[in-house]
C-alpha cells in the first residue's frame, strides 16, 4: 500500500477522519467508548500507512501528533466551539501527515 490507508487513502486523511468521525460517532450515540473506537481505529490504520511511508520514528511522532491533537482538541473546543476545534485539528494532523510522510 505504500503508505496508504484503506483503499489508497493517504494516512492523514485517515487520521483525520478518525478525528472528525470519533468525535461524530460519540456525539451521535452519546456513547463516548464508540466515537474512542472509531478514534483508535482510524489511528491505527494510519499507523500503519506511517510505518509503510516514513521512518519508525516519523511515524511514533505522527501516532504522538494524533494523540496530542485528540487531547488538544478538548481545551480548544472551550475556545472556539468542539466542531472547529475538531476541525482545526483534524487539519493539522493531516498537514503533519502531508509534510512527513504521505507526500513521498
Amino acid at each position: 500500500m505504500g503508505g496508504m490507508g484503506m483503499a489508497g487513502v493517504p494516512a492523514g486523511v485517515v487520521a483525520a477522519g478518525g478525528l472528525v468521525g470519533g468525535y461524530s460517532v460519540a456525539r451521535w450515540t452519546k456513547r463516548r467508548p464508540l466515537g474512542g473506537v472509531a478514534l483508535a481505529a482510524a489511528g491505527a490504520v494510519a499507523a500503519r500507512g506511517w510505518r509503510e511511508k516514513a521512518r519508525n520514528g516519523t511515524a511514533a511522532a505522527l501516532g504522538a501528533a494524533y494523540v496530542v491533537a485528540f487531547a488538544g482538541s478538548h481545551p480548544l473546543a472551550k475556545k472556539i466551539g468542539a466542531w472547529p476545534s475538531v476541525f482545526a485539528v483534524a487539519g493539522g494532523v493531516a498537514l503533519a501527515s502531508w509534510a512527513l510522510a504521505d507526500r513521498r
